[in-house]
């Protein structure tokens, strides 16, 4: 039994940011369920990265928001959550991870927010668009999606850094919502972090399982809409095949060993052909 449980321990202290921070959501979805709707609401409001909470001085927003989560079905979000941060974690070590997911949850926060303030300044949006509520782990999940870019094999990342981007443009596209673009602002910052991780990767059939279920789960986010739904996988196809013939492009032109200058030549002259 003392094994047992040691065996259990030594495994969730490898995703120990993961568990706790899944815990923290289970908590406050599970109080929301007790308290009511109209506490829910309070919260949501209050806990919203919005432009009136952020002018108003709220930073604690920033970090609070993270831990509401406002998106459908505890059972159906959670699991997927959970799978895509262990994952991470154990490729990333918790450290990484812990600075992917922030770097992605704030850094999309502010360009987002930076954006609204000027959008509304200029008139191109109406000033209500400041108290919309903006809350959840969805930043923080793409940009932890985005920083397994370290742990994909060198010859298909171009590929999968070019179908996450594509299919997240598409998306922010299509959908035309200040949360859209968000999300693939997120995408983008987790892919610039993973430049910063290096780390020897050996996949198993369970992680690369793990692999194909945090990618649906983070492609569901980004195209949550039925006509992104639709466009995000061709865009993303496109933008993975480009990326990836780019890529072998480049790597050809570097193995091609440089011809020499006309000048050089004419300066070396012939050689002399020594006699064995």
């Amino acid at each position: 039994m003392e094994t047992m449980l040691g065996g259990i321990t030594s495994r969730l202290a490898r995703v120990q940011f993961t568990v706790g921070y899944v815990a923290v959501l289970l908590a406050v979805s599970c109080a929301f369920f007790v308290l009511g709707p109209q506490w829910h609401d309070l919260v949501v409001a209050r806990a919203s990265t919005n432009l009136h909470n952020l002018s108003h001085g709220r930073l604690g927003t920033l970090l609070g928001s993270a831990l509401v989560v406002d998106a459908g079905p505890l059972y159906f979000w959670l699991p997927f959550l959970t799978c895509l941060l262990a994952l991470a974690e154990l490729h990333l070590r918790t450290i990484r991870l812990v600075v992917a997911f922030l770097v992605g949850h704030i850094g999309a926060t502010l360009v987002v927010a930076a954006a609204l303030a000027a959008s509304v300044e200029f008139g191109w949006l109406p000033t209500s668009i400041a108290r919309a509520s903006d809350v959840g782990m969805s930043y923080g999940a793409l940009a932890t999606l985005g920083a397994m870019t370290a742990a994909i094999p060198s010859r298909w990342r171009p590929a999968w850094v070019g179908f996450w981007i594509a299919a997240g443009t598409t998306s922010a596209i299509i959908g035309a919502d200040f949360t859209d673009a968000g999300h693939t602002v997120a995408v983008i910052l987790g892919v610039l972090v993973s430049r910063r991780f290096s780390q020897p990767i050996h996949w198993t059939p369970v992680l690369a399982l793990m692999l194909v279920a945090s990618s649906g789960f983070g492609f569901l986010v980004l195209a949550h809409h039925w006509g992104t739904m639709a466009a995000a996988p061709v865009a993303g196809a496109l933008g993975a095949l480009v990326a990836y013939q780019i890529a072998r492009f480049r790597s050809a032109r570097g193995s091609q060993p440089a011809p020499m200058a006309a000048d050089d030549a004419a300066l070396t002259g012939p050689q002399p052909v020594l006699a064995g």
